[in-house]
């Protein structure tokens, strides 16, 4: 038994890595293509992320048969999936333009405000209120957030309301999810609504691409014949966004949704430290100490809501 016992554990640490690495590989390999290679093309380097999640979906569910395919049932259903890929195209646009202006590390901490905005949204839609308590861990979150800004060294105004769009939109999308998808019969699992939501937000940005960064195929082509390394960046990208999808299913399966909650704010962490060594974007003690009182904000946030269940 106890063998049985530590395959199951090297496999769930075997897991929780191959989600780390592709979660933060995914975050400094879209850093580096908008702002180090020069790669200014957020919304079609999205499209190309949505058009892998769309293809390696469909050849996880259909042929691996990784999990049983759900189908759409109705035409609400699918008017549910549509807004909530939109919502999701949002974020990640965002996110990607976010990038172009602002170090990875600062990006992350912005991103740790995510509870916030959710509790705002859970509030606003669905009159949910969590403890008192809950809603005063929040504000070392923000406040964090607030003195990171004042110390970031790399500040960008832009940057800075474009990085909190993404965040926002990211929380509208889990609050939306719960309440959208919540009846037994519109239930889909992560994988099955990527599956749906990906080709859609593909629809989204094709136009959006078109009309935004006009001739960007004539010019990633232009580029690939000068160095064939972007072809395989943007392919090997792709791959990995979706990766962080299914890493991001397979371990909230394996383990709980509070697990994956600190394993989430430890990632956070680590890809401030890596991108810092990675990249050396100035950071001043400052930001740090905004940054770690957001993570140790959105910690106390775990556990009240933990109690207050």
């Amino acid at each position: 038994m106890s063998a049985m016992k530590s395959s199951g554990q090297f496999f769930t640490i075997g897991l929780v890595t191959a989600w780390y690495s592709s979660n933060i590989g995914v975050l400094l390999l879209n850093k580096y293509l908008l702002s180090n290679y020069g790669f200014k093309y957020p919304i079609f380097l999205t499209m190309c992320h949505m058009t892998a999640c769309s293809l390696l979906s469909y050849i996880a569910i259909a042929w691996m048969k990784m999990v049983p395919m759900q189908t759409i049932r109705s035409r609400v259903q699918f008017m549910k999936i549509s807004a909530l890929s939109l919502i999701f195209c949002t974020s990640v646009v965002s996110g990607n333009i976010s990038l172009r202006y602002l170090p990875v590390s600062f990006n992350q901490a912005i991103g740790a405000t995510t509870p916030f905005f959710t509790a705002v949204f859970a509030y606003l839609m669905t009159f949910k209120r969590e403890a008192w308590l809950t809603y005063v861990t929040l504000i070392p979150v923000v406040t964090g957030v607030i003195i990171a800004s004042g110390g970031e060294p790399s500040f960008h105004l832009f940057g800075f309301i474009i990085c909190i769009g993404a965040t926002a939109a990211r929380a509208l999308k889990s609050v939306l999810q719960g309440i959208l998808l919540s009846s037994e019969g519109e239930k889909l699992n992560s994988m099955n609504l990527l599956l749906y939501m990906a080709p859609i937000a593909v629809v989204f940005l094709l136009p959006a691409t078109l009309v935004m960064e006009e001739n960007v195929v004539g010019i990633t082509l232009a580029l690939a014949r000068d160095d064939s390394r972007i072809i395989w960046l943007l392919l090997f990208n792709s791959a990995l966004a979706y990766f962080v999808n299914l890493t991001n299913f397979l371990v909230t399966k394996h383990t709980s949704a509070l697990t994956l909650q600190v394993l989430g704010n430890a990632k956070g962490a680590v890809a401030v430290v890596i991108s810092i060594l990675i990249f050396r974007n100035p950071v001043s003690v400052t930001g740090m100490l905004g940054y770690a009182l957001t993570v140790f904000g959105v910690i106390l946030y775990s556990e009240a809501k933990k109690r207050s269940k």
